[in-house]
């Protein structure tokens, strides 16, 4: 990376139209590098199954592009979605017992997700003014268990729908069979 912010933010923008096609082909080397255990599995799962619920919940909250949403799990992090799909990628991590898969997840976090986050970042401090001091009150990502302002707002099944967020469940449900099937057919 240099430090030509036309550069960077040409990185974001790759950053951010790979990480869906490139989480397809994590997910074949996953199935690869992936040695569970049945203990494995069952913690990961567990852990997956909280990450999903976290993006679940977010995304019943965010009103994308139409206004800064700072209530709900947006009143703890200024990313839930994101911290979702970490906790999500940790499940796996954990349910395959490999250190090459948590290399790889770092790598991706860092080159992929952060300047995506960034990128985001920048688009919501140009589209709303008070965007700047939501940034003050509320961490980038580790979330704050009190807060400051309104936690208030309620879930909404139809923005969870919208959003088509039950494909995090979908994945996350395939990944875990897949793995299951793996340790049955070539681990037992």
């Amino acid at each position: 990376m240099t430090d030509n912010p036309t550069e960077r933010l040409d990185w974001k923008r790759i950053a951010r139209r790979i990480r869906v096609p490139l989480g397809f082909v994590f997910a074949a080397l996953y199935f690869f590098l992936a040695h569970p255990t049945w203990m494995s599995i069952s913690v990961g799962a567990v852990l997956a199954a909280f990450g999903v619920w976290v993006r679940a919940i977010a995304s019943g909250h965010v009103k994308k592009n139409e206004e800064l949403t700072t209530t709900g799990p947006y009143a703890h992090t200024r990313n839930p979605l994101y911290l979702g799909s970490i906790i999500i990628a940790a499940g796996f991590a954990l349910a395959a017992l490999s250190y090459w898969i948590v290399l790889l997840l770092i790598v991706m976090f860092v080159a992929i997700y952060v300047p995506v986050i960034r990128g985001e970042e920048q688009f919501l401090a140009s589209r709303f003014a008070e965007f700047a001091d939501y940034c003050d009150r509320v961490p980038r990502l580790i979330p704050r268990l009190t807060t400051k302002g309104n936690a208030g707002g309620g879930f909404s099944r139809a923005l969870y729908l919208q959003h088509r967020e039950y494909n995090a469940s979908i994945g996350a449900a395939l990944m875990l069979a897949a793995l299951i099937v793996k340790k049955l057919l070539w681990n037992p």
